[in-house]
């Protein structure tokens, strides 16, 4: 995985996707004294069924800006789009790139943006539209004729984007060894205890340390033989 950067910027649909996606690297990133930001386009919503919107938002707002404390991360925004219909296209193109702009990374973290997960394991709309317009505005930031408007409100454009990692991938090409941010994943991913809760009658932290560790061992197999994170590069 490249490490000759000093910034991240993540960008995701959801709270609780990185915790899922690639949290554990995220640790390591940190206390290698990397900076890591996240941009999450929806507050969550939409994701517990016996809990309505109104109040769902916020408890999830929460359980992400906690679940980013964790690993480091203490830059967590929201762009308020609405969970669950979020759909490809300019505007959030714009949205993202003015995101990559302000905070001027040299590595851009985002989820599966493919049709699934490999296989038939169908991916979701809101992950397809955010992934790929991700992949778009990393460039979009470096055009000073893309979006303008940009500019004139003092966020000047931002070529330095040199890689955008794609977690989640079904075809990885790059990993991160993930023991040493494992146990850190873990209570990330612990932290979102409602949405967990309303997903799964297993013990939340059980369900949380299978789900990484299996995951985690099931990249050895293609990473020389160590659990790792996975990630997709795209060179820029």
């Amino acid at each position: 995985m490249p490490s000759d950067w000093q910034r991240a910027l993540a960008v995701v649909a959801h709270p609780d996707d990185l915790e899922y996606g690639c949290a554990g690297a995220v640790a390591g990133w940190t206390d290698g004294g990397r900076e890591v930001a996240y941009l999450l386009a929806t507050r969550g919503e939409a994701g517990i069924d016996t809990l309505e919107p109104d109040k769902c938002g916020p408890l999830r707002e929460q359980e992400q800006r906690a679940g980013a404390a964790v690993v480091g991360v203490t830059t967590v925004e929201f762009l308020d789009y609405k969970d669950g219909v979020i759909e490809y296209g300019t505007g959030l193109r714009r949205d993202i790139a003015a995101a990559i702009r302000k905070h001027r990374p040299e590595l851009v973290i985002t989820l599966n943006h493919r049709d699934t997960w490999g296989g038939v394991a169908w991916n979701t709309p809101d992950h397809r539209a955010v992934g790929r317009a991700t992949l778009d505005a990393a460039g979009d930031a470096g055009n000073r004729w893309i979006f303008p408007e940009l500019t004139e409100q003092g966020l000047a454009p931002w070529d330095g984007v040199r890689w955008v990692a794609v977690a989640g991938s079904a075809t990885p090409t790059h990993a991160v060894e993930a023991a040493p941010g494992l146990e850190r994943s873990v209570r990330s991913l612990l932290e979102h205890r409602a949405y967990i809760e309303a997903l799964t009658d297993e013990d939340p932290e059980t369900y949380c340390r299978t789900f990484l560790t299996q995951n985690a061992q099931r990249a050895a197999e293609s990473f020389g033989g160590k659990p790792a994170v996975t990630f997709e590069v795209f060179s820029r």
